[in-house]
């Protein structure tokens, strides 16, 4: 599983990034995290709004930070 953080290094994008490490974690799953922080690469995935979150290819969240539990289920 990859797990990308789309954002240029915002609050946001920093706080979604640790929820999304923590829900993994309790969900026993290891996948590899990446941030993306070019705009132009950010672009490519259709994003206008960070932050936003990338699971294995989707676009799962765009413009917010969901709690974990919502994480939680777009990871399992």
């Amino acid at each position: 599983m990859e797990i990308l953080i789309l954002g240029t290094g915002c609050p946001k994008c920093t706080k979604l990034a640790e929820e999304a490490q923590a829900a993994a974690g309790e969900l026993g799953l290891t996948p590899e995290f990446r941030k993306v922080t070019q705009v132009a690469e950010i672009m490519k995935y259709g994003v206008m709004m960070t932050p936003a979150l990338v699971v294995d290819g989707v676009v799962r969240v765009v413009g917010k930070v969901p709690s974990r539990a919502e994480l939680k289920a777009m990871l399992s």
